[in-house]
């Protein structure tokens, strides 16, 4: 499924229907009068948040949204049927736009949280509601209101507990694999993934979402490469785990080139919860692994963990150790 995080909607509310203008004929009946009903009430459109959707792609190829119409009122005092109300399934994590695409209107943040986001227009007065003790046969009748209509802007910031980040060809779509049931594009040579990725771990009966965000590079925080579409991803998740190639030349230079970009972005990245883990420790021996953390932790002052995508014991080491990151 192609990943699509931000789309523009036209929404557009039912209109209410007219009030009827009908006057009582019955035979036998030696005086009519007024007995038109009311119009029904326009169908709203209503957006609803559904976990298991993790794309915009729905939208992509409708982008207008119509709900029903109010029925007329009719005579017998019959009032019109209300217009059913549509209801439009997004992701956990969308954030409704107004049309300038920065002013916030709602935000998603739990399962099934509903906002209307267009308002059905109410039905019209039958010329019933119109009769008084000097207006006995009154003509008059309203039209229904109209709906409202507006476009807006979806935009999709996946929410997880934990994200995966790094730099290109760390790891993170394997590491992600080997955690979870997902199944990221994975290959053998140098490429980024170009969508974040989301999967489910299991652990002691526990449920850990991860996000797989694609590879940040320099000037990432000005839009370079994948940047600003992709780093505001990391905003929602509660931890970081940060994936590094423990076979890099300079590990710490790869380690605060990532976070040189998270901060440039928004400091507030800086303060989440982070797990700094070296990946693909079975491309080098054990005493250069010991070597290289000893020297990153002394140029960082950060503790570091390691593991192996092809070793399930580090694996499961890790899935453990993230329990204590989303507690």
């Amino acid at each position: 499924m192609k990943f699509l995080d931000q789309v523009k909607i036209y929404v557009k509310a039912g209109d209410g229907g007219s009030g009827s203008p009908s006057f009582r004929r019955e035979k036998f009946i030696e005086f009519g009068g007024p007995d038109g009903g009311d119009g029904g009430k326009g169908g709203s459109v209503i957006l609803v948040s559904e976990r298991n959707l993790n794309t915009l792609i729905d939208f992509r190829y409708q982008q207008h949204f119509k709900a029903e119409r109010g029925r007329d009122g009719a005579g017998k005092n019959k009032t019109g049927r209300g217009g059913e109300n549509l209801y439009l399934k997004v992701p956990v994590g969308t954030q409704v736009f107004e049309e300038d695409n920065k002013t916030m209107i709602f935000d998603f943040k739990e399962e099934n949280d509903e906002f209307v986001a267009a308002i059905g227009g109410k039905g019209g007065f039958g010329n019933t509601r119109f009769k008084s003790s000097t207006n006995r046969a009154p003509k008059k009748f309203t039209k229904g209101a109209i709906g409202e209509e507006f476009w807006m802007w979806l935009q999709l910031k996946t929410i997880a507990d934990i994200g995966i980040i790094g730099l290109p060809n760390a790891g993170k779509s394997s590491l992600l694999a080997s955690l979870t049931s997902a199944t990221p594009k994975i290959a053998n040579y140098k490429f980024t993934t170009l969508n974040p990725n989301l999967g489910v771990a299991m652990y002691d009966d526990k449920e850990i979402t991860l996000a797989d965000i694609p590879g940040l590079i320099e000037g990432a925080h000005q839009g370079t490469g994948l940047g600003i579409k992709f780093l505001k991803h990391i905003e929602r998740c509660k931890a970081l785990l940060h994936l590094i190639d423990i076979s890099e030349n300079n590990l710490p230079n790869s380690y605060l080139q990532v976070r040189d970009e998270m901060g440039k972005y928004s400091s507030e990245l800086l303060k989440k919860k982070e797990i700094i883990v070296f990946n693909k420790i079975d491309l080098i021996d054990e005493d250069e692994i010991k070597e290289r953390i000893r020297d990153f932790e002394k140029i960082t002052n950060k503790s570091a963990f390691t593991t192996s995508t092809l070793d399930k014991k580090s694996v499961s080491d890790i899935k453990s150790m993230l329990l204590n990151y989303v507690s």
